[in-house]
């Protein structure tokens, strides 16, 4: 199934009725950033949709630095914004994907499978000379019905009794200084997993931002079964979505994303904390 579409892709289709683009530009540590560079200049026709405004729930004691949104509060925000069931949706950012991956999966989580991530984002939309523009759309309201695919996602608790288990594999998103617990610069606890495996979500791409295609991707996740039920998390539950997409891209089906991820996992007193390397389990 395709998930990744090249600029001249969106650029062929830019204006046609069903095509919904959503910019999802952020920035960690400056919230607004995104939003004011949307207003400075986006695709023509995009609206914005905010990581934390309208992609998570808002922060408690559990659940991670960016929650799960509720099913129902998301279908209906995306109806409000113009996205029915029908709706064929472009998410890009300026991230890496790693922001477009997010929504991405939610609307993947959600049932809509019609949804794609933008190669090289918005800075190769640029580099070509594709039009931008800073009109904002008149945002049109449509009906978003979800069917919530439970098999998509792991809870904490779920996670916890995985540990150790033959078959299953966690997979670490994070980069490796904070897997190993060398730097923490987000969250209060540092390492990560017990048994967790560290695969840096941007080595899904190339040096020019680009997506790495099937072939690539499975050798970056060569050592994994087809068999394998494989947990993904990160920091917060949305730099693992760009691996859960290249996943997706290498043919696996059986991935699952711990959504609260490390952010979520340190709030429960009991669970185990690793630091430093795990030893590589052995290829048959």
């Amino acid at each position: 199934m395709q998930n990744i579409v090249p600029v001249k892709w969106a650029l062929a289709r830019l204006y046609e009725s069903d095509l919904v683009i959503v910019d999802c530009r952020f920035q960690l540590g400056q919230p607004d950033a995104g939003r004011k560079a949307y207003e400075e200049s986006h695709i023509p026709g995009a609206l914005y949709l905010d990581l934390e405004k309208d992609l998570s729930a808002p922060i408690d004691v559990h659940g991670g630095r960016h929650p799960l949104p509720d099913a129902a509060e998301l279908a209906a925000r995306f109806g409000k914004v113009g996205i029915s069931n029908e709706s064929r949706v472009v998410a890009y950012d300026d991230q890496g994907g790693a922001m477009a991956s997010r929504l991405w999966w939610l609307l993947q989580y959600l049932g809509h499978k019609n949804v794609f991530v933008l190669d090289g984002g918005f800075s190769a939309w640029q580099k070509v000379g594709c039009p931008v523009s800073a009109e904002q759309k008149v945002l049109i309201p449509a009906s978003f019905i979800a069917s919530v695919q439970h098999n998509m996602l792991i809870e904490v608790d779920e996670v916890r009794e995985s540990l150790g288990k033959e078959g299953v594999v966690l997979i670490d998103s994070r980069e490796a200084p904070r897997y190993r617990g060398e730097v923490e610069p987000i969250d209060p606890v540092a390492g990560h997993i017990p048994g967790a495996r560290n695969l840096f979500w941007a080595e899904g791409r190339h040096a020019d931002g680009t997506w790495k295609n099937g072939d690539e991707q499975r050798e970056r996740f060569s050592g994994l079964s087809s068999d394998d039920e494989i947990i993904v998390y990160c920091g917060s539950g949305v730099t693992a979505t760009p691996n859960v997409l290249a996943l997706q891209e290498a043919g696996f089906t059986r991935v699952k994303l711990y959504a609260g991820s490390w952010s979520d996992w340190i709030t429960w007193q009991d669970n185990p904390i690793a630091v430093g390397d795990e030893e590589e389990p052995k290829k048959a």
